[in-house]
């Protein structure tokens, strides 16, 4: 007779919005690796698909969106004091994570983006 041992209860877990969101952005950030991090959470592939999924549909209804995913705000163009910079052609993007970058309209879209992982890699 072989001894039994039982591992898991059976019982169903439970995340909240805020920790489906942190593993969707954290399964993007590790490209191709999306396996590694269900089983880190202890989820399977699937589920953690479907989390995705739903973040990318705006389903989960959370209030800080998905690294990737980043709302716009239109902001009225403000007129500028006597003595400092112009702005036009200016704009501000805002990370996920709250950083802000302000660039002008001839920067370089590939050296914006990579700084722009480089910041939301910093948590």
């Amino acid at each position: 007779m072989e001894r039994l041992e039982i591992v898991d209860s059976g019982r169903r877990r439970r995340f909240s919005k805020e920790m489906k969101l942190q593993i969707v952005a954290e399964s993007y950030s590790e490209p191709g690796l999306c396996a590694t991090t269900a089983r880190r959470h202890g989820i399977s592939r699937s589920q953690l698909y479907e989390w995705r999924r739903l973040a990318r549909a705006w389903q989960l209804d959370v209030a800080s969106p998905v690294s990737g995913f980043v709302p716009a705000l239109l902001v009225p163009e403000v007129e500028p004091a006597a003595g400092s910079l112009p702005t036009v052609g200016r704009m501000e993007v805002v990370s996920a994570n709250g950083r802000r970058v302000i660039v002008d309209r001839d920067v370089d879209v590939e050296a914006l983006l990579r700084i722009l992982r480089g910041l939301e890699a910093l948590r």
